[in-house]
């Protein structure tokens, strides 16, 4: 089996952080390496353009990839979305000068859109009834307004700074997109593909988790479990010591509540607090 990743960019650290952290170790990875080993020796990675991969996978030199969902769309494959991996979210928008006419995309009727993303966009407008020609750029999209070449544009914004600094304003929202695996309609009930996809799975299910063990006093455990359903319930054993009076309790619980939790644990009599952070979570 093998999974197409980004050769480069702002999605290819993420990406083998991820394999990684699912237990899939690339061997011997080298710049301009387009093929490693992992291991696994039934997986392999293919290095490939972001914007490739979708057709990688469609054509059969990969079985899954891993890119954003913008690629996907646009390259107009037939791939299955298996999972949300939760990076590289972005939005790709409509966006026109601030101080010109186009403030809602009717506005855009009649007029010139310039892209990197000419499928995703002419679909955008047909959805939406709007007439307009969409001009293929392939960089400074936001430029193209400035130089008399479009009048509005649609690109990928994170934080919307780049469309500030060129004096844009959003207009609208055409597709959220973030970082997914794909795989072939064919290879979806693979066994391997299943394996990885529930590695991949367990990976973004422990994200922004962790897991809290301590003491507490046996007869305050309501009150402990209380503050700590954790998923399913908290797990309670008996302390090794041969202690009656105090049981152990596990849990896992989201980071951002880590805080309060702490807090609300000790004024429930629990001791000894111990947080880590989860690699995998199998849910």
């Amino acid at each position: 089996m093998r999974i197409a990743v980004p050769n480069k960019g702002r999605l290819h650290e993420p990406t083998m952080d991820l394999l990684e952290r699912a237990g899939l170790h690339v061997e011997d990875t080298a710049d301009r390496q387009l093929y490693a080993d992992t291991v696994d020796p039934d997986v392999s990675v293919l290095f490939a353009r972001a914007a490739d991969i979708p057709e990688y996978v469609a054509d059969g030199a990969a079985d899954v990839g891993v890119t954003g969902l913008d690629q996907a769309r646009e390259s107009g494959t037939d791939l299955v979305d298996l999972l949300d991996l939760e990076f590289g979210r972005c939005r790709l928008v409509l966006a026109a000068p601030e101080a010109g006419d186009i403030t809602t995309p009717a506005d855009v009727e009649g007029g010139t859109v310039a892209t990197e993303f000419p499928r995703i966009t002419r679909e955008y407008l047909a959805e939406a009834g709007i007439d307009a020609e969409v001009v293929e750029v392939t960089g400074a999209t936001e430029l193209t307004p400035h130089v008399d070449m479009a009048d509005a544009i649609v690109d990928i914004t994170s934080t919307g700074t780049t469309l500030q600094v060129n004096r844009l304003a959003v207009v609208d929202e055409v597709l959220a997109s973030s970082v997914r695996l794909f795989a072939r309609p064919d290879a979806v009930d693979d066994p391997k593909v299943e394996q990885v996809a529930t590695a991949f799975e367990s990976v973004v299910a422990a994200e922004d988790k962790r897991y809290l063990m301590m003491n507490a006093p046996r007869e305050r455990l309501e009150e402990v479990k209380d503050v700590i359903p954790g998923l399913g319930g908290p797990t309670v054993m008996d302390v090794a010591d041969g202690d009656d009076d105090r049981v152990a309790v596990h849990a896992v619980v989201d980071e951002r509540r880590v805080f309060e939790v702490i807090t609300d644990l000790k004024a429930a009599g629990a001791s000894d607090v111990l947080v880590t952070e989860i690699e995998r979570l199998v849910e």
